[in-house]
């Protein structure tokens, strides 16, 4: 029975910054992940990360352009701990080796992301989550004698003691599906996202909102679950990312009548205003009619130099060409708003502490809410990278002033219970493949970019009923390597938790802020709505709201415009 003063549950730049943060603290540490580490989400991140390096910029300046980007939902405190954090996390990385872009005085290099008011995003080409997530997995393997690494291992419960407190997990090695408990002083959650809910989505195969279902189900409350990022430029059909360093070289968007249409919907920023504000221009072009027959409109990245191109975008060429069959140097590409992101998750403090005693989370899977009501580019790894350094100090801190918490090793039995139903289940129920994919199109229908109380109502009736077929959805493989068809079926129900948090959420929040664009309540509501939205389960069939106060330290609401 594995037992760490640290557990930490997801290989992705959250999870291994945490484990490299906890083991410098001295603590003994496990890193869980079902995947290898560098197959984790992090490696899709492409644009960049800002921070406020240049003397002519200020931490100040990148807080601002974050509180103005979350529609001034976020929290205040918690956003200018990682500004003023994000020059040494970025000098922190180029000195352990990631491979920054350099200028032509050999400096390192930044280029324009949205809702920024300087250049402040520094990157290594289209692939920075990629290299950044390379370079810290080097740093892991130099400390095997303090991080234990359980790769291709899956987390099905999170283990509690009878007075509600965090002592570890359950995991499932895919390799034989053998079950075993890792007891744990602290528990860090680092497990990303929740995209598979939508179809298409950015996001891979594996972000399926384990962690955030998973403290969900302990009692965690969850805060900002309404406010979903659809990404201004992914590929139609297949929601691939063409990422906003696109637009940050220089990049426009065109409508089908040739119009540069962000000249009308933010006069001063263009294509580089927040995303939010990009998406619903994008959006509303192809409502009225203004869009290609095929639903969308055209990314022209021929405004920007070949050479360049070739160079800083590299990987947006490939997909042009493989996806799309264009040449993105000499054509434009067709392009549609497409979900990307949550900013909303686990409800923690600064230090990734959520409202379970010791149980931190940490990345996409919290909600620090450092972005609010919108997460501008290249925000996402800082965020990352800023808590989860956070958490892994504060964890491992709290962990060497305890015991070893002990968990008998019956308690397996409940997971071995619930994993024989699922195996054991007779043939003839609905597919989980044919589930997943109502429940995605279902939110990319009714949970998008606009809502409204009777698609929300729609998407909350489908829900729960995609909700009680999945506990009778058949599967195939019955045998104990690698089944995949386990481990979907568990997906599948944390899945249809955090849909309908989501859901429940949207219909809540009444009125139009960030990615939440209620087109029965227009407007910001500052006056009803400046708070958070929490939900929590308490044992509750249906989620429980409550409201907590969004933090504000310097800066109150303004109108809000790019």
């Amino acid at each position: 029975m594995p037992s760490h003063d640290v557990l930490i549950i997801g290989a992705g730049l959250a999870g291994q910054r945490a484990a490299l943060s906890a083991a410098e603290s001295g603590a003994s540490v496990a890193i869980v992940s079902k995947v290898h580490p560098v197959r984790s989400h992090s490696v899709a991140a492409a644009g960049g990360i800002n921070a406020a390096l240049n003397p002519e910029d200020s931490w100040e300046s990148h807080a601002f352009d974050t509180v103005k980007g979350s529609d001034y939902l976020g929290d205040q405190d918690a956003i200018e701990i990682m500004c003023r954090e994000a020059p040494d996390e970025l000098l922190y990385l180029e000195h352990i080796g990631v491979t920054f872009h350099r200028n032509e005085t050999g400096h390192l290099g930044t280029r324009a992301f949205g809702g920024a008011s300087a250049a402040r995003t520094y990157y290594v080409a289209d692939i920075t989550g990629h290299a950044i997530l390379h370079v810290l997995y080097e740093q892991l393997m130099k400390r095997t004698e303090q991080i234990d690494r359980y790769e291709e291992w899956f987390t099905t419960d999170l283990l509690q003691d009878d007075e509600g407190r965090c002592t570890g997990a359950i995991c499932r090695d895919l390799r034989d599906g053998a079950l075993e408990v890792f007891n744990a002083k602290t528990t860090i959650l680092a497990s990303g996202g929740c995209g598979q809910l939508y179809k298409p989505t950015t996001n891979g195969l594996i972000v399926t909102g384990d962690g955030i279902a998973q403290a969900y189900r302990i009692g965690a409350k969850l805060m900002d679950m309404e406010m979903v990022q659809y990404h201004p430029t992914t590929l139609a059909g297949n929601g691939l990312l063409i990422t906003e360093g696109a637009r940050g070289e220089g990049a426009w968007l065109l409508n089908a009548e040739g119009d540069r249409f962000m000249e009308k919907y933010a006069p001063n920023k263009f294509e580089l205003a927040s995303r939010d504000v990009v998406s619903r221009a994008e959006q509303t072009e192809i409502n009225e009619g203004r869009g290609f027959p095929d639903g969308t409109v055209a990314l022209d990245i021929t405004k920007v130099p070949r050479r360049r191109t070739l160079e800083a975008l590299r990987e947006i060429v490939n997909i042009g060409r493989d996806f799309a069959g264009v040449d993105i140097t000499r054509e434009p590409i067709h392009i549609l708003p497409g979900m990307h992101y949550i900013m909303g998750g686990i409800k923690t403090d600064s230090d990734g502490e959520t409202t379970v005693p010791y149980l931190y989370a940490a990345g996409e899977v919290a909600c620090v809410s450092v972005h609010g009501g919108n997460r501008l580019g290249a925000n996402s790894l800082l965020d990352t990278l800023v808590f989860g350094r956070r958490s892994g100090a504060h964890a491992a801190a709290r962990a060497l002033q305890m015991p070893m918490p002990s968990t008998p090793a019956s308690r397996v039995a409940d997971t071995e219970k619930n994993i024989s139903a699922i195996m054991n289940r007779p043939q003839g129920g609905r597919r989980i493949g044919a589930i997943k994919n109502e429940l995605g199109e279902t939110m990319n229908e009714y949970v998008a970019v606009f809502r409204d109380e009777a698609g929300l109502t729609r998407a909350h009736e489908i829900v729960r009923r995609l909700k009680d077929e999945a506990t009778h959805a058949a599967i195939d493989d019955r045998g104990s390597v690698f089944n995949q068809d386990v481990i979907a079926a568990i997906e599948l129900g944390y899945m249809l938790d955090v849909a309908e948090t989501i859901v429940v959420g949207a219909l809540e929040r009444r009125e139009c802020r960030g990615a939440q664009w209620r087109i029965d309540y227009p407007g910001r509501n500052d006056e009803e709505w400046l708070k958070h939205v929490d939900i929590s389960m308490n044992g509750a069939d249906v989620p429980v709201v409550s409201f907590s106060p969004v933090t504000i330290t310097r800066w109150q609401p303004e109108e809000r415009t790019y």
